[in-house]
């Protein structure tokens, strides 16, 4: 079974490829979602949040409030990695476990963990390939914009405090490019996923050249 990891930074249709790959039948993993997880009551996350920024975290129902905890860390890096570092590797464990079902269930399929965080959490272990989606800074505003819930300035701000397409590509073994059409996108995901799926035979490569 193949696994490949994708990311990229906001605005950039990570999603959107993610869902392409889908469509082609990979089995696709959202770190996003299971970020949801991570500290649910009665889990290892849960205590650990908890013990670290307390009880005024939670929701009158017992669970972690995101607003906040949310509140806690914005704009408080010691904060932020106080929290990273109790949420990153519960979501690697629980994706972990989802690609070992995977694997058991299909072991000739392929796997595709998205993740924002890939490169800032230090996720390349147990995976084959990084693929990283781009798109120009000026782009992914514009389109965070569009999508609605942020102005250009807050864009501008979010994008900036991610890592940055140079520092992303760095650790890409397949770089995908996003600042065109819908349809250039596609185009560049249905070649990589011929690539893993479908190789060309030596003879062929041999020939080719």
């Amino acid at each position: 079974m193949l696994t490949i990891g994708l990311t990229g930074g906001m605005a950039s249709g990570k999603s959107t490829a993610a869902q392409r790959l889908q469509s082609l039948g990979a089995h696709v993993i959202d770190a996003d979602s299971l970020g949801h997880r991570a500290y649910a009551p009665g889990t290892p996350g849960f205590t650990k949040v908890v013990d670290a920024f307390g009880e005024e975290v939670l929701a009158a129902d017992e669970t972690v409030d995101r607003r906040r905890l949310g509140g806690k860390v914005f704009g408080n890096p010691a904060e932020l990695k106080k929290l990273t570092d109790i949420v990153w590797p519960e979501i690697r464990r629980l994706a972990d476990a989802g690609i070992t079902a995977q694997r058991a269930a299909n072991p000739d399929g392929v796997v595709v963990l998205e993740a924002a965080v890939m490169v800032e959490a230090g996720w390349r272990h147990g995976l084959d390939e990084i693929w990283v989606v781009v798109v120009e800074p000026d782009c992914a505003i514009e389109r965070a914009v569009a999508r609605g819930g942020l102005n250009a300035d807050e864009a501008r701000a979010r994008l900036s405090a991610q890592t940055n397409n140079e520092q992303r590509c760095r650790h890409a073994d397949v770089v995908l490019d996003n600042s065109g059409s819908l349809e250039h996108l596609h185009t560049q995901v249905d070649a990589e996923w011929q690539r893993l799926t479908n190789p060309a035979p030596e003879s062929s490569k041999l020939s080719a050249r």
